[in-house]
This record gives structure tokens, sequence and C-alpha cells, in this order.
């Protein structure tokens, strides 16, 4: 599977005692191949580093760009399919240039992509990723 993570799901999959570590699990035993583009890692840096600390940061995103199933890819079109919060549309470009299978995310503002055509782009819940990795 080929997925584009939002940060609210990447986030909930890092603590050892969250019910959604076995997707981080996933990705480091290569279950799927993870989509990131320099916007979608930015974000995953501010996220983890107001969350984690500086260092921590570090050491999860070194981790993260060293595993071979972490590919980074450039959009080079921007599709501002949302409005209500356009920072999430850097998710939806990395998706579309990837190809990816999934953008899986908890955040309603990705529900509006159901009624859009053209780029067809899946979003899926945590919880739903979660089920099909068992």
């Amino acid at each position: 599977m080929e997925i584009v993570l939002d940060t609210n799901v990447l986030l909930v999959s890092l603590p050892t005692h969250s019910k959604y570590h076995p997707i981080f699990q996933a990705l480091l035993r290569k279950e799927y191949d993870l989509f990131i583009s320099n916007e979608t890692l930015m974000e995953y840096e501010e996220q983890i580093g107001r969350r984690l600390g500086i260092e921590r940061t570090e050491l999860q995103l070194i981790e993260l760009l060293n595993l071979s199933n972490v590919y980074r890819v450039i959009p080079y079109y921007f599709w501002q399919l949302i409005e209500q919060d356009a920072d999430d549309n850097k998710f939806i470009d990395c998706a579309v240039s990837a190809g990816a299978d999934y953008l899986v995310s908890n955040d309603r503002h990705f529900d509006v992509l159901a009624s859009i055509d053209f780029p067809k782009v899946e979003v899926i819940r945590a919880e739903t990723f979660l089920e099909m990795l068992t």
C-alpha cells in the first residue's frame, strides 16, 4: 500500500502506549510505503517538535527518513481543494503526486474530497487503516 499520513495520525501513532502505535510499527516493518513532500515533512517537524522537543524530533525524523519505504515526492501542481483549512492541501498534493492509495487522516476537513471526482483522493480514518494492517 502507498500511503500519505496526515500529521494528526503520525502524532498519535508515535507513543508506544497509543492504540494507534501499530501504524508506526507497521511502517518500521515496511508493511506499507509512506510518501512525504518537503511541505508535509516540515509540518511533521513542527508538530512533533511542539510535543516532544527538538532532540526527540530530530531522532524521529532521522529514523523516518532513513527507512527504505519512505519516499519523497515533489508536487508540481497545487490543487487547493480544501478551503476550510488551506494548510491541509499539502497532504492532498502529496497524495496526488505520489499516486497514493490512501491519505490517512482523522481531520474532518478532508471529508469534502468524497464529493470531488478529480483528482480522486481516497481518505480513510486512522481506525480504518489500523484495521487494514491487522
